[in-house]
């Protein structure tokens, strides 16, 4: 297992980052979605824990197979969809409860993230008390302004270090923001990737924790910068927005009959009480074949990486 805890920091408060962390999960989702592709919300609904109290359940299907690097598309199938359930208690949210995104044709397979949002530069030790938890592992700091992302995600629009918000009057971010920028808050997210298979261990679990890193770094850069859009909305707007976009992005996912999916595997722990979902078949520790390194096989060449982004649906105007 490679456990990482990465601390963004946003020039926001973690009142304002509420309210621009759903605007901007729902819009970004809805610009990297196409035909049978993207992410389809199947549920997103009210949720109420005895621990944490009122929250939101989402489970969402994450379509993908086009996205993965060449190797991967290798040993997966044509059409590979992955399961995602979250409980957001905010400040505070659990997603794939229990160590337990596990996918069905991949044995011991998984992804916990857990989330706190606090109002300081990032800062707090040991938020997640996780020498009891899970031992000591490696803290990384991601600074949306200068921490490079993929080129092929780069929009200058998006570029915090020339963004300046006509509604907050923040930014540019300069050298040195985390230290002088007030306001300020940081999202901590420990994120725990398990693949037990011998051969392929470390080479999975470092390239999924490359992939969370620039997941990260694309949606904070994108919620600072969008927060013109965001701004001034109240939770009752963005929920309203929230629906009115996933059920567009669902339409232009459209229905695609998956051949493959993931379920969830609960397990008890003493950090949460999210609701487990039922165990799914148990799994063999052997490696299947085709999960074997490949040895004399020719490698394929990766299809060109660029996406036709569809334009979003307006926000209707005074409501």
């Amino acid at each position: 297992m490679l456990v990482k805890e990465y601390r963004i920091c946003m020039p926001l408060t973690t009142e304002e980052y509420r309210v621009g962390q759903l605007y901007t999960i729902s819009k970004h989702s809805h610009q990297e979605s196409e035909k049978g592709e993207g992410v389809e919300v199947v549920k997103n609904e009210p949720h109420e824990d005895p621990v944490h109290g009122p929250g939101q359940f989402t489970e969402k299907r994450v379509h993908l197979s086009s996205k993965l690097p060449s190797w991967a598309r290798a040993v997966t199938p044509r059409i590979f969809y992955i399961t995602e359930k979250a409980w957001n208690y905010y400040p505070y949210t659990i997603t794939a409860d229990s160590h337990s995104l596990q996918c069905s044709f991949l044995p011991k397979f998984s992804i916990y993230i857990e989330t706190k949002y606090e109002d300081n530069c990032g800062d707090s030790e040991n938020i997640f008390h996780s020498d009891k938890i899970l031992g000591d592992h490696e803290v990384s700091f991601l600074d949306i302004a200068f921490d490079e992302i993929p080129e092929r995600y780069y929009r200058s629009l998006e570029d915090p270090r020339f963004f300046s918000s006509a509604k907050t009057g923040r930014g540019p971010l300069r050298e040195g923001w985390r230290q002088h920028t007030k306001p300020i808050m940081c999202s901590y997210k420990l994120v725990s990737v398990k693949f037990e298979v011998w051969g392929l261990q470390t080479r999975v679990e470092q390239f999924v924790h490359k992939v969370i890193r620039d997941i990260l770094l694309i949606g904070h850069r994108q919620a600072f910068t969008w927060v013109d859009e965001w701004c001034g909305m109240t939770m009752e707007e963005v929920r309203r927005y929230e629906q009115e976009t996933q059920e567009a992005t669902n339409e232009l996912i459209g229905l695609v009959a998956p051949a493959i999916s993931v379920s969830e595997v609960g397990q008890p722990t003493a950090t949460h009480s999210a609701p487990a979902s039922a165990p799914s078949p148990p799994l063999s520790d052997e490696a299947p074949e085709f999960l074997d390194p490949p040895k004399t096989r020719p490698r394929k060449k990766s299809a060109p990486e660029t996406l036709m982004l569809p334009t979003l649906r307006e926000r209707t105007g005074a409501e």
